[in-house]
């Protein structure tokens, strides 16, 4: 019995030590958490300072980029698609372009006045986005196109407009119409060409024949006819003038002689009623 008594008061003797130590561990270990849930916060914070997100604007990715087309009107001589890219790149993410060069007729003439260079007369501008594309149409129609006036295109202007509801399969699609017709149109130039290349020869070989057939007859004397061709040639501009004068004066004349007959019968009539009233007076 007095040993268990002697151990139970050891025990309690030793229990708030036990305690104690436990309780320091526990706030220890709290410390420690704290410590590190610090760390995580102010790693958190810093990642937000670097990334921050901001409100109301959404990236392409999150939401449907539809592209836009814009139409250029007036491309500046020796402008060329790469520098069509890079001055349109700063407004935002350009796609394809597409620039028309010149008709032939009038790259024939520059290059037989000694120029070989090739312009543009119009083009297209995609864009990523097409709420970029009406942004740009907006604010840059009719602004020069140099910020500065030692640059090359500062006298010159855009000439812009956003093409609502059209694709580039449009733009491909008139293109092949337009090569389309370019084909027909010279297919029917060279069947004409060739139509009367060949009504020229049937006539060269049909006067080869006449002349034959005409120098024939000549040998065994028969009497050849040589046909003359009647033609009129048109009236000048004095001789239609003398033929208006002429009609013109027949016309007064005319008239004239017409006026005389009256007068005429009219003293007649006048005389006849003199002579009436005269022998009736006398009576």
């Amino acid at each position: 019995m007095e040993r268990r008594e002697e151990k139970e008061e050891e025990g309690a003797a030793a229990g708030p030590e036990d305690d104690a130590e436990e309780d320091d561990e526990a706030e220890g270990s709290g410390d420690d958490e704290e410590q590190e849930d610090g760390v995580d916060d102010d790693k958190n914070n810093a990642d937000k300072k670097k990334n921050p997100i901001k409100k109301g604007v959404t990236s392409c990715s999150d939401r449907k980029c539809l592209p836009g087309i814009i139409y250029l009107g007036h491309i500046p001589p020796r402008m060329r698609p790469k520098h069509m890219r890079n001055m349109l790149s700063a407004y935002g993410e350009i796609g394809r372009i597409f620039l028309q060069p010149e008709d032939r007729q009038v790259r024939r003439k520059k290059r037989k006045s000694g120029s070989r260079r090739c312009d543009f007369t119009e083009g297209w501008v995609e864009f990523r986005d097409k709420r970029v594309a009406k942004r740009v149409a907006a604010s840059l129609h009719n602004t020069p196109m140099g910020t500065k006036k030692r640059q090359r295109y500062s006298s010159d202007l855009w000439c812009i407009k956003y093409l609502h509801r059209f694709q580039w399969t449009h733009l491909s699609e008139r293109l092949a119409y337009e090569q389309m017709v370019l084909q027909q149109r010279l297919r029917t130039e060279v069947s004409q060409a060739k139509r009367e290349t060949n009504f020229f020869l049937s006539n060269v070989d049909k006067s080869a024949r006449m002349d034959k057939l005409r120098k024939k007859r000549e040998r065994e004397g028969q009497q050849v006819e040589e046909r003359t061709w009647d033609f009129t040639q048109r009236q000048t501009e004095e001789e239609i003038q003398m033929r208006k004068k002429r009609n013109k004066n027949s016309v007064t004349q005319k008239h004239l002689d017409k006026a005389r007959l009256i007068q005429e019968k009219s003293q007649s009539n006048v005389s006849l009623l003199a002579k009436i009233f005269n022998a009736n007076k006398s009576d």
